[in-house]
Formats: structure tokens, sequence, C-alpha cells
């Protein structure tokens, strides 16, 4: 007699594990850092920092405010001097941590009066022992800063009209600009009451200060603030039928998973920006994955759903209206960086001036400012290339004014290394950084406009060179020239030193793309300058008329690359 067979069960199916949406229904924090966002609001910090910590010094502050609420007002602890680059992976966060702060202020668009500029030269000066470094997000940052001076620095802040909230944090951080909006004679649209508005109704608020992770925004009339690289971009476009607005970009980011924004194909005007920006920093928050930090950026939310579905969800779920079709931003020919006398369409000037990789001091802020009304500017502008920008300038008064920024060492016809080299904070002071990047960069500087001194008048466009301390790429390695991320290598000798690895050939605008990493080459920090020189001269020998660093070092041999 057959024995019955015993029914087959059925395959189970693995359930998809949750990626922390809210929309989706995923409210319970799943991570630390949503745990602590959860447990009390980020922007209550204030508060505490005015009525306990300040008062009480730094031994009061309680760990999850230190390490995590304060940085929505743009403060972080920095790196306790005498710690080498390769125990920062080992060593925990309390090992790491100084007694005293970076503070970020925010300068939405890199707009400043000269007013404020000297207000934030002599906090600089009373409280920073005279640090303040131009960043590429257009921020001044501070360094040696003490809990108990924050809210007399805030204080100096607000009475000028500025601020540091949100400066960092899971929130929407500074908005970037374009330094010459409502002057220059090639944008198409002026950008500012957009960044305005957008300040006035969300920065601040509540219910967009809990993100997934940092949310960075760009609107420009021209392609001048990396807008392939934002969360969102709004840039300028001219429509056939509907005239001067705004093509919108969504899901760009570097770090160690570099992407392209990606086109919505949407044409907005300009008073519709504040909300279409309002509909894409709320999909971020309620679709946006909270589960694991490492892809909690909306670039990711926006890889997995594709510009299409994220324009049908912006458009059905949150605007309620369907947005107009439009056309794609023109790249330009070369990058625009805004360092060099320029007329403006009043018959006045700018003066474009670059400090070597965005290191000044408060006192140079002061004596620019000072410079500048001499000359009758009022105004002056931070730029994402980290240079600095005096808008306003009568023609007469021009040749002092370049005079006068040259003796503070702020050069308008720069070398093509002093206007082209980028750093990021490196080990001096943050706590992530491996390799130190800002003395570096200005050493390398120094030597390349000497070893170089016979091409550097053949170089159509200068190459730009970004050192950056760690994987995050905040000084945008993946989208220079020649792009070094800082890590520890091993010496001819066997010694574990401070090195790079290269990346060749990033950029944006006609090369936007991430380059070439070459497999296993690195670069001792003490070897860079002898690499830089013979990657350029055999750039300089090798490309074809008009090419383009990216587009020689994208042919080029590998054994010409080394």
């Amino acid at each position: 007699m057959a024995t019955p067979q015993t029914p087959a069960r059925p395959a189970r199916v693995k359930q998809k594990r949750g990626e922390g949406q809210w929309a989706l229904g995923y409210r319970e924090p799943l991570n630390p850092n949503e745990r602590s966002k959860k447990d009390d609001h980020p922007l209550n910090v204030r508060a505490r920092i005015e009525n306990i910590y300040a008062h009480r010094g730094f031994d009061s502050i309680d760990p999850g405010d230190l390490r995590g609420r304060f940085r929505w007002f743009g403060l972080y602890t920095q790196r306790k001097p005498g710690i080498d680059g390769g125990r920062t992976a080992t060593l925990e966060p309390e090992e790491l941590d100084d007694r005293y702060f970076m503070l970020r202020v925010r300068i939405d668009g890199g707009a400043l009066t000269t007013g404020q500029l000297t207000v934030l030269g002599e906090i600089s000066q009373a409280y920073a022992r005279d640090t303040a470094d131009i960043t590429d997000r257009q921020n001044i940052q501070y360094h040696w800063i003490q809990v108990e001076d924050v809210p007399t620095i805030w204080a100096k802040l607000e009475d000028a009209g500025m601020t540091t909230m949100e400066a960092c944090g899971d929130s929407p951080r500074v908005i970037l600009g374009s330094p010459v909006a409502g002057i220059a004679a090639d944008e198409v649209i002026d950008g500012t009451p957009a960044i305005d508005e957008i300040k006035r109704r969300y920065i601040g608020k509540p219910e967009f200060a809990n993100l997934p992770r940092k949310f960075k925004t760009a609107v420009s009339g021209q392609p001048d603030v990396a807008h392939e690289i934002h969360d969102v971009a709004f840039v300028g476009v001219n429509h056939p039928e509907h005239g001067p607005g705004f093509d919108v970009w969504v899901g760009g980011g570097l770090s160690t998973n570099p992407m392209l924004g990606q086109r919505l194909g949407a044409w907005v005007p300009r008073d519709e920006v504040p909300d279409v920006w309002e509909g894409v920093i709320s999909i971020f928050r309620d679709y946006g994955y909270r589960r694991l930090r490492s892809r909690a950026r909306i670039k990711f939310l926006v890889k997995d759903w594709g510009a299409a579905k994220f324009r049908q969800v912006l458009q059905d779920e949150y605007l309620k209206r369907e947005l107009i079709d439009g056309p794609p931003p023109v790249d330009p020919a070369v990058p625009i960086d805004h360092v060099g006398v320029h007329p403006q369409v009043d018959g006045k000037f700018y003066l474009g001036a670059a400090p070597i990789a965005g290191r000044v001091s408060g006192g140079t802020l002061v004596a620019v400012a000072k410079a500048a009304e001499r000359a009758g500017s009022g105004r002056v502008r931070l730029t994402p290339q980290q240079k600095l920008v005096v808008l306003d300038v009568p023609e007469d008064q021009v040749p002092t004014l370049l005079a006068e920024l040259a003796e503070l060492g702020l050069e308008t016809k720069p070398s093509p290394w002093r206007r082209s080299v980028m750093a990021c904070t490196g080990l001096e002071f943050c706590k992530l950084a491996i390799v130190e990047t800002k003395a570096r960069a200005q050493q390398l500087v120094a030597d390349l406009e000497k070893s170089l001194a016979d091409i550097q008048g053949g170089l159509d466009t200068p190459v730009t060179v970004h050192l950056n301390g760690c994987p995050n790429s905040c000084a945008r390695i993946q989208t220079a020239d020649i792009g070094l991320k800082g890590q520890i290598v091993t010496d001819a000798d066997g010694n574990q030193v401070e090195g790079f690895q290269v990346h060749l050939g990033g950029g944006l605008g006609l090369d936007a793309g991430f380059g070439r990493k070459l497999r296993g080459h690195k670069v001792t920090s003490s070897e860079l300058t002898g690499y830089v020189e013979r990657v350029v001269r055999n750039y300089v020998t090798g490309r074809e008329p008009g090419e383009r660093f990216p587009q020689w070092a994208a042919r080029a041999e590998e054994s010409a690359l080394q």
C-alpha cells in the first residue's frame, strides 16, 4: 500500500525590511540618532545652552546634546589636539572631543553687508582666536569657541541679522545662491527672492527640522552653485513660452556614495519655488530612509524611485497640481568661480578674490569690510568655491581696492593653483579627519606656483585640486580635476604616514561626473607636490587642442596618471 506523501510546505516569502519611512507607518525610531530626535526636538537645545550650559560650563553638557542636538545650532566639538589621523576610527567620541567648539554661521546665498562682515570678523577676534574659514557652503566657520560665550555670540549675530540655526544637523542647511545674483549680465533670473522666502517660511520650523539626514539646497539664476550635487536645486532657465524661471533637480550628493542629481523636467516660476521646495523636503521627511544613517540621504530615495515617480508623488500628494515641463539649463563653457574684476549690469564692478582654500581670519574680514566701504561698497559675498567677492565698486575705485585686497593676501589675479585649490577643515579641527588639509593646501599652492611657473600661463582653465581629510567629500573631491581623499598610506620605507587616494577627471557642468579612481594608487603627503606637477605636465603635453582635463584624464594611459 502506497504511503501518502506529506504536502510540500509553501516557500517562505522573505519580508522586505522596513526602511523607517514615516509615510509607510514606520514611526518607531530605528537608530540612536532617530531616538535622540524623538526624545527631545533638537531645536529645544537652545534654551539649555542659554540657561544651563553657558553658566555651568562644558562638563555640564548632556552627551545627547553635545554630540547630537548642538548641531542644529551650528555647534560641533572640535578635535582634541595631538591625536593623529591613524587613531580617528579607533577612539570613542569622548576621547576625540576637545572642550572647544566649531561654530558655523549660515549665510544663505553668501550674502552679507559690510556691517555684517565686520561683526563676523569682530566675533572671530573676540571669541574664536581669530579663526574664520570660508566654506564651500558659503558659511563662515569658527573654531576655539567656548560654550560660555555662545549666547553672547548669538546675540551679536542676531542683532546684525545673522544666525547659526540649522547650520548643521538633520535639517535644511544653508541655501546656496549665486554670489552675483541680481548684478550678473548673464544670469537668467535673480534667485534671491526665492531664497529669502524659503528662509522666512521654513527655517527654524520644527516640522522641517527632523529630517532623516541633512538637506542641501541651491537656488541660482545661473549654473554657479554646483547644482548637480544638491538634495534639491533650482537653476535658472528660459522657458520658450513662460520666460525666465527655474529647472528643478533632486537627489544629488557626494560622500562615500556619490550621485549626480536628476532633473524632474519641470519649469517653476520664481514665486512658486518655495512651494516646490516645501514639497520636496516634505517627501524627504515622510518617505526618506531612517533605518540606516548610511542610506538616509534623499539621493537613495531618488535612485530607488527614479525622477518620474518622484515628480508624480510631488505633484499628486504635495502640490496637488501638475508642474509645467521645461528645458534644462545651459552648461557654461568654463566653470564659474567669480574671481577677478567683472562689470555689473548697473555700470559698477564686482571684484572676486581668492584666499587659499578659504582660510582667512577675523582681522582679514574686518579689513575687507573697511576697504570695501572706503571704495563705496556696502555688500560682499562668499562663494561656493571658498572665495570672497566685493560688489558695487565704482570704476574709479577698482585699482585702489585691488591693491588693498592684495595687501590682505586676497588675490584677484591669482595663480591657477591659488584659484583652484579647495580643502576641507582637516585634521587640525575635525574629529572625522585622517590627514591635515588646510596647511597642506597652502604649502601645495606655494610649491606649484614655483615648480609649474613655466606652464601656468598656458592653462586655458585652472586644473582644480581638492583635498579632503576623510571619505566624506566636504571639499568635493569626486568633482575635481584632481581629487585627493585623505587616508593613512604606506611609504617607500614601510612607514604608515599621511597620504591620499587619487581621483582624476571629475567635474560638473560640461564634465559632470566622478572621474577616474586609479585602483590602488595612493600618494603620500610629502610626495603630493611632485605628483600633481607630474600629472599636470603630462596633461599639458598630451592633450588635444581645446581638450579639458577631464576629457584627457578619461582617455590617458594609466602611466600618465601616476
